[in-house]
């Protein structure tokens, strides 16, 4: 079925249904998606819900994730992802775009996408990944109202508190500030940039309630997997940009094979065929909407 016709979607809304998933007993794996395909595809692989990452998106309009994105070069992303796959998504809300008032425009925005969580960190603009060095963080209470007014602004959506403390302040300052937040209504704590398994399992010894993992490459996090996080007392684990950084690898080695060889024969073992492409898109089905087209033969490789 198409997105045309409902997709079968779930009409519930989308915070309810990512709730319902936070409830089971194991963890939320949730792989980054940074554009509807990528979506679609994980969807195929068996994942039940997405992540959008601001700096995934960012360098897919060809920017740096330092707080240039618009919200609503955000929510055209969220919607389109959120329309193809039906998948409730956690969206990253960066520094909620703003003050507190912004950052309830971002969550209602947001629910209108289709989206099903937003985090939204404690970092001053112009923000850096959370795995960085030298970055400047907010006060406390003035994160923990923005995290009320986002909390107050939402009618479904899940609302993520994100602390970058421990690479600044240090972990139990980082503690001490997703506490905080949980106060002013967090319904998940997400602490960025922890360095080892110890500071992870400390963290959710002394914050309770739901809490997210960040499984960035090339951070300050070593590789975990999702039942590592899981046995340190973790419930959600997102790995944010490995769909894009996967995607320019490839679109490196295609593009400097294409000036090597002057063409792309020699290269297709390593894409994406025709025929995989309609399927995930569901190609005929949209096709048979509409009796004027005719159904598409897909020409055979190589002939």
């Amino acid at each position: 079925m198409t997105w045309l016709e409902g997709n079968g979607r779930d009409k519930r809304p989308a915070g309810e249904r990512l709730r319902e998933l936070l409830d089971r007993d194991e963890i939320l794996r949730v792989p980054g998606a940074h554009n509807a395909f990528a979506g679609m595809i994980a969807k195929q692989a068996g994942f039940e819900t997405l992540y959008i990452s601001g700096g995934a998106v960012t360098a897919s309009l060809g920017l740096p994730d330092l707080g240039i994105m618009t919200l609503d070069e955000m929510c055209n992303v969220v919607r389109s992802v959120s329309r193809t796959t039906d998948l409730p998504l956690i969206v990253d809300g960066d520094t909620g775009y703003g003050g507190v008032l912004n950052a309830m425009r971002v969550v209602k925005e947001l629910e209108l996408s289709g989206a099903g969580a937003v985090h939204i960190e404690d970092q001053l603009l112009p923000k850096k990944c959370g795995h960085l060095n030298d970055k400047r963080l907010v006060e406390p209470q003035e994160a923990a109202a923005k995290i009320a007014a986002a909390k107050a602004a939402s009618s479904h959506l899940v609302i993520i508190a994100r602390t970058d403390a421990a690479g600044v302040e240090g972990l139990d300052a980082a503690i001490k500030r997703a506490n905080l937040y949980r106060e002013a209504g967090a319904d998940v704590t997400f602490p960025d940039g922890l360095p080892s398994a110890e500071d992870h399992i400390e963290f959710a010894k002394k914050v309770p309630g739901k809490k997210m993992a960040n499984m960035t490459e090339y951070g300050r996090t070593p590789f975990f997997t999702g039942q590592q996080f899981q046995d340190m007392g973790f419930d959600i684990v997102i790995w944010p940009a490995t769909s894009i950084r996967a995607a320019a690898k490839l679109f490196q080695d295609l593009y400097g094979h294409m000036r090597d060889h002057d063409g792309t024969e020699g290269f297709m073992d390593k894409v994406m065929s025709r025929a995989e492409q309609y399927d995930t898109l569901a190609y005929y089905d949209y096709e048979a909407l509409d009796a004027s087209v005719a159904r598409t033969v897909v020409p055979e490789y190589g002939k």
